[in-house]
């Protein structure tokens, strides 16, 4: 469901002659990113690439367009409350807010991932064996683990962390966590195994379905230049 325009920023983000915002994630996947953004002709600021830069919000070469550069977990938000009209983000982060003001059209196939159960060597399998009724897990991505255990008949007790999951279970904080896996190697230094995989993920062009209505020129001529990027690759 859309929803409506209702202060004077978002009025002007929506106005017919703004420029654009696409929002960028910050991190592994903006360097992965970078052959894209230039192959879709998107060349931001000079300091955009800069760490160290205070900047947030980047003009590029065309003036139809800028760049903000946020955490990846917060692409989304910025797109569906209308902030940024364009965005990039993983299919993890989609799946753990499933904002309906988000259209995900173009899957870039970067970033890839994968959303995973992990739990101690030591203990790997013995949830199936006892068939928990509960289970407590450690995870950035609490609707995503409490569904995935729900379907198997059981209650996630969820602990929210935003970071270094891998300590819970050694330090009695969860049983397991849930978590972005790449490689597997941070997992094995910390003495865990990956025992199911909920989903694959992969990088996506989202946009805000509010801004797609009233701007559809502009957003599809962008859109366009992102499929032809990706056959261009």
């Amino acid at each position: 469901m859309d929803q409506p325009i209702s202060n004077p920023g978002l009025e002007k983000a929506y106005a017919p002659d703004a420029p654009l915002v696409l929002a960028l994630p910050k991190g592994r996947i903006l360097k992965e990113l970078g052959p894209l953004l230039a192959r879709s002709g998107i060349v931001p600021a000079a300091d955009f690439h800069d760490e160290g830069s205070r900047r947030l919000r980047f003009e590029t070469n065309n003036p139809t367009l800028d760049v903000v550069r946020v955490r990846s977990f917060d692409v989304a938000t910025f797109v569906a409350f209308g902030a940024a009209q364009i965005g990039i983000c993983g299919a993890d982060v989609l799946m753990e807010f499933d904002y309906p003001e988000i259209y995900a059209p173009l899957d870039l196939g970067i970033g890839r991932c994968r959303v995973s159960v992990a739990e101690p060597v030591a203990g790997a399998g013995r949830r199936e064996k006892s068939r928990l009724s509960r289970v407590a897990v450690a995870t950035k991505y609490p609707n995503i683990a409490r569904r995935h255990f729900a379907a198997q008949g059981i209650q996630a007790e969820v602990v929210h962390l935003n970071g270094a999951m891998e300590l819970a279970p050694a330090l009695g904080l969860s049983n397991l966590i849930v978590d972005l896996v790449q490689t597997g190697s941070t997992l094995k230094a910390n003495g865990l195994v990956e025992t199911d995989v909920i989903a694959q993920v992969t990088s996506r062009l989202v946009v805000n379905r509010t801004a797609l209505k009233t701007r559809p020129e502009a957003i599809g001529a962008w859109l366009a230049r992102f499929r032809a990027a990706l056959e261009a690759a």
